[in-house]
């Protein structure tokens, strides 16, 4: 394993900061997003179905959120977008425990996952941009730091949110207004020109011309997206079907925040493990994408099969995050290596499409538990991430021969 002074010396120091930057951030995010669906069900005395909906809402705004984010990243310029993006999270985050009638909590939510995924693509297309020659190492450094911080911030959450919720959601608006000034401070002296290359004016052109066409180059993007899309389907199945099951069964909320905090441990400590699948595979992508989907299958049937023992669901999410930790990193490496100056905008795309999976899967996985509990709810999760098995597989078919080649997209 790498020696911390190695480490360091090993990546510019700039990547450094900003993977701590992210990393406490990510640590602040963990406060509130897992938390989410036991405070509707718990302190504002919802259906799981209602709660459902408040991440379904969530997700809608995010897929145009994506969208946006990732058309306006050379109109605004990566700074503007991302630190507006961030103050205005941060600003919500902060006012959601003032506000006690039902509507309002549903419009700032909604602004919430607007606001969340505005910012993602272009923090994506910042970092394939600004370190183009360790981007694959960085992004996966970058999850693995973040999902860190989320477990650790997770653990600490399932306390804190035992004394007080509304401190959840204050600890989250702090870390994301830190972060907004990082940003601020780190780009204060870097042109939008200078981050995305010298020949921009061309680019912006071209783009401009473009952008529609984009769209129909569908081998890219489409099949990778919509096997995502299932899998962050499924994988909803853990605040809308497990959360309530746990709790229900007379389990602590620790029990469930500890699932995270496996999360968080095995991405940390599984990495030799993923490094060795991902040189079994030669380091091929769309390979990565295939196996992860089959990951996720493997895992939500086991839980599907044992859940009457707490531990069918530890040995659950020990499967699914090894799915997690090949799809997650992949996609942006993926896009970034393939689409060149287009990345932001193809980033945008596909974090729309994938985010469509967390939009249906909160509304379907709480109507599912209200109606029948965690049998049906589970085989649901089950049979989705089978699907998405298949188009992984298509991607993979259309790109099987340009495994190492950038496309000139």
């Amino acid at each position: 394993m790498i020696s911390p002074s190695a480490f360091l010396n090993r990546y510019p120091r700039e990547a450094i900061f900003f993977l701590i930057a992210s990393f406490i951030n990510s640590s602040g995010s963990a406060f509130m997003w897992p938390l989410t669906t036991l405070y509707v069900h718990t302190i504002l005395q919802r259906s799981m179905t209602e709660a459902g909906f408040v991440l379904m809402i969530q997700s809608l705004a995010g897929i145009f959120g994506q969208f946006i984010g990732g058309s306006l990243f050379h109109r605004l310029g990566a700074k503007r977008l991302i630190v507006g993006a961030l103050i205005i999270q941060g600003l919500i985050q902060f006012s959601i425990p003032f506000v006690q009638s039902w509507p309002a909590y549903l419009l700032l939510m909604l602004g919430l996952g607007f606001t969340f995924n505005l910012s993602f693509p272009a923090i994506q297309a910042f970092i394939g941009f600004r370190w183009k020659e360790q981007r694959r190492e960085l992004f996966n450094i970058v999850y693995v730091g973040n999902n860190l911080g989320m477990a650790i911030g997770t653990a600490l959450a399932g306390v804190i949110a035992t004394l007080s919720f509304q401190l959840t959601f204050w600890f989250n608006s702090t870390s994301t207004l830190l972060f907004a000034l990082f940003f601020f401070l780190f780009m204060k002296n870097i042109s939008h020109q200078e981050l995305v290359g010298e020949n921009l004016e061309e680019q912006q052109k071209h783009r401009v011309k473009n952008n529609f066409t984009l769209l129909f180059r569908y081998q890219l993007y489409l099949f990778m997206a919509l096997g995502a899309a299932l899998i962050f389907f499924s994988n909803t199945v853990w605040n809308t079907g497990v959360a309530p099951y746990i709790t229900e069964q007379g389990m602590p909320l620790s029990s469930y925040s500890w699932l995270w905090t496996i999360n968080g441990i095995i991405i940390f400590a599984g990495q030799p493990i993923t490094s060795w699948i991902k040189r079994l595979l030669n380091q091929s992508l769309s390979a990565q994408l295939v196996v992860s989907s089959i990951a996720y299958a493997v895992g939500f049937g086991c839980m599907l099969v044992y859940h009457g023992s707490y531990y069918a669901f530890v040995v659950g999410m020990v499967i699914t995050t090894f799915g997690e930790m090949l799809i997650s990193p992949t996609i942006p490496t993926f896009i970034s290596e393939k689409t060149g100056e287009n990345a932001p905008f193809y980033l945008g795309i596909v974090g729309a499409i994938t985010t469509g999976g967390r939009l249906l899967g909160p509304l379907a996985m709480g109507f599912m538990y209200d109606h029948g509990g965690i049998n049906p709810t589970l085989f649901l999760a089950t049979l989705v991430s089978a699907g998405s098995v298949l188009l992984c597989l298509l991607h993979a078919y259309f790109h099987r021969e340009k495994r190492t080649e950038v496309a000139k997209y």
